[in-house]
């Protein structure tokens, strides 16, 4: 007898379902997220068992790790690629176990990259550095107009992030104290996060080098090496994707738009793929913007044609979709093709 199972996940508890190769419901309990629990519950099936789903929640690793070390076949369910049928009356945990499991059974499970244990460690390390420098800049940002208004011109970014040469003292020496705490605890604030997004990514480049097949993303216009260790641990085999489509959606660098008779019906779900390759293709077409002259020449191009912010977006699809074709080629990145 074949076996499927699946868990509906929370932060404290999941629901378990296993259902025959004929849809007949076998079991159906909650449990707790406790180890031992799940895995005694399932020993009864085990050579039953020809697969296992669970929704890709926040908290899904320890679980599909868990399983998968004990030799179950483990599939991470998409829930952005699931919709059930909104005239259903009822639904509950166990209805929502029992559909992954139909699904997984029916072979029909959208289902997404479960990414290698050993990896995913200085992958999240790298999300932390993205993370800390939102925090920054958003200090940086406040500093910034805190010296506008008292002193009536703008401070760059550059300068203030400076932790040897502070400039900042100097120019609010003549202000009420209240602003001079201010500005000494948003100082005081950058300096720590500039430290530890330095030690991030020392941790980061000593831990892990860019594979072979990745090597030439250092070749994009506007790549430096943090952006391109980003793209290779965000993406993972780029043999996942079939297309340079698949990719470049992925990372939410096509429009979500719906049309029916050339008219618009709506949007879908701009947020469906990786936001961390979304945030390094922007900065780098950003940074090719600035420095590099062909990808400023096709910018300029856009831009005179629409909007500034459509252009910039044009270019971050670009890169992306070239980015594509040099990991799966193994090949440098050429201009010629991509802006011409």
């Amino acid at each position: 007898m074949r076996l499927y199972g699946a868990f509906d996940l929370h932060s404290n508890n999941n629901y378990l379902a296993i259902v025959d190769q004929a849809g007949k419901r076998i079991f159906k309990r909650r449990l707790s997220n406790d180890v031992p629990t799940i895995l005694d519950t399932l020993e009864r099936y085990r050579k039953d068992i020809v697969g296992l789903a669970v929704e890709s929640t926040y908290n899904w690793y320890w679980l599909v790790d868990t399983l998968m070390e004990q030799g179950y076949r483990v599939h991470l369910a998409n829930p952005a690629a699931m919709q059930k049928y909104n005239g259903i009356k009822h639904s509950d945990d166990k209805d929502d176990a029992i559909w992954l499991a139909d699904m997984l059974r029916l072979g029909i499970l959208p289902e997404g990259y479960i990414y290698p244990k050993e990896e995913r460690a200085v992958r999240d390390l790298l999300r932390k550095r993205t993370h800390l420098v939102q925090l920054r800049t958003s200090l940086i940002n406040s500093l910034q107009n805190t010296i506008a208004r008292q002193c009536g011109f703008r401070v760059t970014a550059n300068d203030i992030r400076r932790i040897k040469d502070n400039k900042i003292q100097i120019l609010l020496d003549d202000q009420v104290e209240e602003v001079l705490i201010v500005s000494q605890l948003s100082k005081e604030a950058i300096d720590f996060f500039n430290e530890k997004i330095r030690t991030i990514e020392r941790v980061v480049v000593s831990k892990v080098a860019l594979r072979s097949n990745y090597q030439t993303l250092r070749t994009i216009p506007g790549v430096g090496k943090i952006l391109a260790l980003t793209i290779m641990l965000e993406t993972g085999p780029i043999t996942r994707f079939a297309h340079a489509g698949k990719y470049v959606s992925y990372c939410r660098k096509v429009s979500s738009q719906w049309t029916s008779n050339g008219k618009r019906k709506g949007k879908g779900n701009k947020k469906n793929g990786n936001g961390y390759l979304s945030w390094a293709f922007a900065e780098a077409a950003e940074f090719a913007r600035r420095y590099d002259p062909r990808a400023k020449a096709y910018y300029n191009r856009k831009a005179q044609r629409t909007k500034p912010i459509v252009a910039q977006h044009a270019l971050s699809h670009k890169l992306a979709r070239a980015a594509f074709y040099m990991m799966k080629n193994q090949e440098p990145f050429m201009a010629e093709k991509a802006f011409g």
